[in-house]
């Protein structure tokens, strides 16, 4: 019995109780692993120590062995075991082994990987003469956007597995006619340049973005300059580009209509963003302080799409990552603290800097055409979750 990546997250977000199973090894454990709401929890049993009971080729039967004398205590009943490894093929034996002993276990198919570039699409806003698509992935905490007016559609910061992003489009009847990075990204590979090859639509880019910040080379890939109060019409809609600085020197963010604002990486639901991905934390964060303030100055019922989110507990019943800015201001803290002076949220900013996450130099060279990866290595530079928030403060 196995369930899918759709299925996985459904649970999550009916916030059913889940428990999960997770027999990799422990060290690829605790570089990631599977998270969902507070009514999920984990455990990591590594394979490995299940084989030792093995006898013979009947390997369920050996794992049930294993987890009545070490986990009976350990793994709860009375709610839905998940089994989960690598690609989906141990954790079928174990799911199988589980049953034998009374639990309600099922395998996910496809393991981790399969989880990792799951993409789930919702349309968050959807009226007659304009639809917004919501496509989240939910293994990485990324966000992007589509967005169809008529038959012309937009999409803004699109992920690396471009098929999704064909098939939302083609379910709208729609043509995509303008692919937009709100800036060039470090924590994934961007799909924006592929995508905007595949369809023949321009691909748009803050000029100051097309530099890497760190080793200081332009990028070498095609792009349109996309700069402060560019209009961008499609179908009978408008996106103004609104040049945010801050977490990157080249954020942008893009209002809709005068209505909605794709806020890239610069708001979050619960938190904000970083200012040190470029290795200037100090000299961005009064560039970020202003363009915060700037943002939590448009009108308070501007409804606002993220670029990412750090939990699950930041979507609404929906599954949707949407907020406003009447409630940002009123409970996001890091939104409160950019509407004071600069000085103490400066000291906010840098006490509250994750770390330095290495493979982000490498993949904004990706992205700006510095470099090239298989699909294996950038799978392997995505690892895990973003981590383009601020972290509690020290």
């Amino acid at each position: 019995m196995n369930l899918g990546p759709a299925e996985l997250l459904a649970r999550f977000s009916r916030r059913e109780p889940t428990f999960l199973l997770d027999v990799r090894a422990a060290k690829e454990f605790a570089a990631w692993r599977i998270e969902g709401p507070a009514e999920v929890t984990a455990l990591n049993a590594p394979y490995t120590r299940m084989l030792a009971e093995v006898e013979g080729d009947d390997l369920p039967r050996a794992i049930a062995r294993y987890v009545e004398a070490n986990l009976a205590d350990a793994i709860p009943r009375g709610r839905l075991v998940v089994a989960v490894c690598a690609k989906g093929g141990t954790s079928a034996f174990v799911a199988e082994g589980l049953r034998s002993l009374g639990y309600d276990a099922v395998s996910l198919t496809g393991g981790t990987k399969a989880w990792g570039d799951w993409y789930d699409v919702r349309a968050v806003v959807d009226e007659p003469d304009l639809a917004v698509l919501q496509i989240a992935r939910p293994a990485r905490g990324c966000l992007s956007w589509i967005a169809v007016s008529g038959d012309a559609a937009v999409v803004i910061d699109p992920l690396r597995h471009l098929e999704r992003y064909h098939e939302v489009v083609a379910a709208r009847g729609a043509r995509i006619v303008a692919v937009i990075d709100t800036h060039a990204h470090a924590d994934h590979v961007s799909g924006g340049r592929a995508l905007a090859d595949a369809v023949g639509a321009p691909y748009r880019l803050h000029p100051y973005d097309a530099i890497h910040p760190i080793d200081l080379v332009p990028a070498r890939i095609p792009y349109e300059p996309l700069t402060e109060g560019v209009r961008v019409p499609f179908g009978a809609s408008v996106l103004e580009a609104l040049h945010v600085p801050g977490h990157t020197i080249g954020a942008l963010a893009l209002r809709l209509d005068g209505r909605f604002l794709f806020a890239g990486d610069t708001l979050f639901v619960a938190s904000i963003a970083r200012p040190d991905l470029g290795g200037r934390a100090e000299a961005w964060t009064p560039l970020h302080h202003a363009s915060l303030r700037r943002l939590l100055d448009l009108p308070r019922e501007t409804i606002v799409f993220p670029g990412h989110f750090s939990s699950p507990a930041e979507a609404d019943d929906g599954g949707a990552y949407v907020t406003s800015i009447a409630d940002l201001r009123a409970g996001n803290d890091g939104a409160r603290r950019a509407l004071g002076d600069l000085d103490p949220f400066a000291r906010y900013i840098l006490a509250s800097l994750p770390e330095f996450p290495p493979q982000y130099v490498e993949i904004k060279r990706l992205n700006l055409g510095l470099a090239d990866a298989v699909d294996d290595r950038a799978a392997e530079l995505e690892l895990g979750k973003n981590v383009c928030a601020l972290a509690a403060p020290a």
